[in-house]
């Protein structure tokens, strides 16, 4: 019983580390429909950002802020000088964004180094809580909480304020918003620096329980890819629940059938490319 409970636990954790990861990538890949190759390179590098911050004795809150200005900047300068030179070459714009990922990469192995550096979680949220009787880490329940606040905000973005219905209606039918006035080149751009800012809060809250390694990005990406074809593209919802839905996927395969985690990972994409290609919640783009 203990098994399943902690297991399960660390699943909704792992969904909750996702959701910030996926949900960015998501909207990037429904509006401009570019697979963003970089978007894990993003999440690394938004967590060795804040592992600097925190170890230069500043706070983690203040880590989170600086990793998603520092990661948002970097994805608006991405968009603008790179990404828009390439408009309406999809090929070359997802070559370009894996070209950015290597330069992160490498760049990151150079300045801090190859081997695994951890990051202590905020002292209010170390510990335990007692959980059906089970003691479990305060801080992977916060980040349930916290990815179920994101939500929340991102949805108060996209239901409730102007941004949000130009954003929605551009991932619903991209060239009628063109059409009404919708001003695509500065929506690109904003989406394009909220999904790069939310990559890099991403990799800083993990931080404490992945820690901070060279190749991170490689491990996340899949499952943001992988999150985004079942969830739909550009849909917040899918985002959410297939975020969490892979948490659990992935947590128990890689718990009881090792040798199998990537087939039982890789097998319901499968299945939702065959039976439902524009995934769980996703809508027919014109």
């Amino acid at each position: 019983m203990s098994f399943w409970l902690i297991q399960s636990l660390n699943s909704l954790a792992l969904g909750g580390v996702l959701f910030t990861l996926a949900a960015g990538f998501s909207l990037i890949f429904g509006l401009m429909r570019i697979a963003n190759l970089s978007h894990g390179a993003y999440f690394m590098l938004g967590a060795y950002v804040g592992l600097s911050v925190v170890e230069a004795g500043h706070s983690f809150f203040l880590a989170l802020i600086a990793s998603a200005l520092a990661i948002g900047l970097l994805g608006l300068v991405v968009e603008r000088v790179i990404l828009r030179r390439l408009a309406g070459n999809s090929l070359s714009q997802v070559l370009a964004t894996l070209g950015v990922a290597f330069v992160i990469a490498d760049g990151s192995l150079w300045f801090w180094g190859g081997d695994p550096r951890l990051v202590s979680a905020p002292s209010f949220l170390s510990g335990g809580i007692k959980i059906i009787g089970q003691t479990f880490p305060l801080y992977r329940v916060a980040l349930v909480v916290f990815s179920i606040v994101v939500a929340l905000g991102l949805w108060l973005l996209l239901d409730k304020t102007k941004l949000g219905v130009m954003i929605r209606a551009s991932v619903d039918d991209r060239q009628m918003a063109q059409g009404i006035g919708v001003p695509a080149t500065k929506l690109f751009s904003i989406v394009f620096c909220l999904g790069s800012a939310l990559a890099g809060i991403g990799g800083i809250a993990a931080a404490p329980i992945l820690s901070v390694y060279p190749g991170l990005d490689a491990d996340m990406l899949p499952l943001a890819l992988v999150v985004v074809i079942l969830g739909g593209l550009g849909s917040l919802l899918g985002a959410f629940i297939g975020s969490f839905l892979i948490g659990f996927i992935y947590s128990f395969g890689q718990a009881l059938f090792p040798d199998l985690a990537y087939i039982i990972l890789f097998l319901p994409m499968l299945i939702i490319l065959a039976v439902r290609p524009r995934g769980l919640f996703g809508k027919i783009s014109a």
